[in-house]
C-alpha cells in the first residue's frame, strides 16, 4: 500500500515528507543551546529537574554552550552543507527550557537565528508552565514573520508517572497551553516518552489516544534513556525497573501510530542518546536498526498510521 502522507517506505507522516511538500527543498533543522536554564531546576515550580534529564537538559546535540549562537548555528549549518549545499535551515533552540527568560532575551536569541540566510522558520522546545502571556504575544508575532513550532514536554498522561520523574506541572496546565497557543494560530508540537518506570503498554498508548483528541499538530515519541549521572540512573540500580526490548518498543510505537490522526506529523520515533553517557537500553545505539524493524513490521501487519481512528 501507499501512505498518503509518505515519500518512502514508511507508514507514517514523516518529517522529511512534511517539509520537503510545505518548502520544496531539504529543511535541517539546526539544534541551539542558548543556555536558558529551568524552572524544574531553579526552584521556580521545583528542584533537580526531570528525572531523566541529562546535564545538558536533553541538548546533547545541540550547539557547543561556550559558542554564542551564531557560531553554533554557522559550524553545523557546515555540516550539513556538505551534504545538502541548497538546503533550508529552522533554528531549533533544544536544549532546557527556551521560553524561559526576560522578552528581552528571547528576542535577541530567537531574531538572531531568524535573520540568517535560508533559515525559512523556528522550533522552540519549552515547557507548558514556561510562557507568559507576554511571551504569547511575541510568539504570535513571531508566527506571522515565520514558520514557528512549539515543542511542548509532556511525557505522559499518568499522574504517578509525571510525580514519580519529577516533571512538576499538572495535565490541565499543558492542555490550556496547546489552547492558547492554538487560539493564536501557532503549531504545536508534543515530546513524550515510551517505557516510563512501571508503566504498561496501555498507558502509553491511553497517552496518545488523548493527545489524538487535541489540536496538535507533530508528536515526537522517544524511548526512555537511563544516563550516567541522573536521578533516573540512582532508581534504576535501586529498584532495578523494567525497561523496554527492542521488539516490545517497536510494538507500543505502530499502536501508538494506529491511534493518531494521520495529518499529525511524526517528528521523532525513536530516541538519540551519546553513547558515553548510555546506560540502558543498549539497543537505542543502533537508531536506524530501529527504525527498519518498525518499518519492516508495520508492513508484516499491514498497518498504518491512524488505521485505529475513528
Amino acid at each position: 500500500m501507499d501512505f498518503i502522507y509518505s515519500n518512502s517506505n514508511k507508514r507514517y507522516h514523516t518529517l522529511d515528507y512534511f517539509y520537503k511538500n510545505k518548502f520544496k527543498s531539504k529543511v535541517c533543522k539546526i539544534s541551539l543551546n542558548a543556555g536558558f536554564s529551568c524552572p524544574n531546576l531553579d526552584g521556580t515550580v521545583g528542584y533537580g529537574g526531570c528525572i531523566f534529564c541529562s546535564k545538558t537538559g536533553s541538548g546533547e546535540f545541540a550547539g557547543k554552550l561556550g559558542d554564542n549562537l551564531l557560531k553554533q548555528f554557522n559550524d553545523i549549518k557546515k555540516i550539513y552543507n556538505k551534504k545538502w549545499p541548497k538546503a533550508k535551515y529552522i533554528g531549533y533552540f533544544q536544549a532546557r527550557t527556551n521560553t524561559y527568560a526576560p522578552i528581552y532575551k528571547l528576542k535577541e536569541a530567537y531574531e538572531t537565528i531568524l535573520n540568517q540566510k535560508n533559515v525559512v522558520g523556528l522550533s522552540i522546545a519549552t515547557r507548558s508552565d514556561s510562557i507568559t502571556d507576554e511571551c504569547l504575544d511575541y510568539l504570535e508575532d513571531l508566527n506571522k514573520r515565520t514558520y514557528l513550532t512549539i515543542e511542548l514536554g509532556l511525557q505522559t498522561i499518568k499522574e504517578e508517572t509525571t510525580k514519580l520523574i519529577n516533571r512538576c506541572h499538572t495535565l490541565k496546565n499543558f492542555e490550556d497551553m496547546v489552547l492558547k497557543l492554538r487560539k493564536r494560530k501557532i503549531n504545536v508540537v508534543v515530546h513524550i516518552i515510551n517505557g516510563l518506570p512501571y508503566e504498561t503498554k496501555q498507558d502509553m498508548i491511553n497517552t496518545v489516544k488523548y493527545l489524538n483528541k487535541l489540536d496538535i499538530q507533530g508528536i515526537k515519541i522517544h524511548m526512555l534513556s537511563i544516563l550516567k549521572d541522573t536521578p533516573l540512573e540512582n532508581l534504576y540500580k535501586n529498584k532495578k525497573f523494567h525497561v523496554l526490548t527492542k521488539e516490545e518498543y517497536v510494538d507500543i510505537v505502530i499502536s501508538q501510530l494506529e491511534n493518531l490522526r494521520q495529518e499529525i506529523v511524526i517528528h521523532r520515533i525513536t530516541g538519540d542518546p551519546k553513547i558515553e553517557d548510555l546506560i540502558e537500553p543498549s539497543w537505542l545505539t543502533k537508531k536506524f536498526c530501529v527504525l527498519n524493524e518498525i518499518d519492516k513490521e508495520m508492513v508484516i501487519r499491514n498497518t498504518y498510521q491512524g488505521k485505529n481512528v475513528e
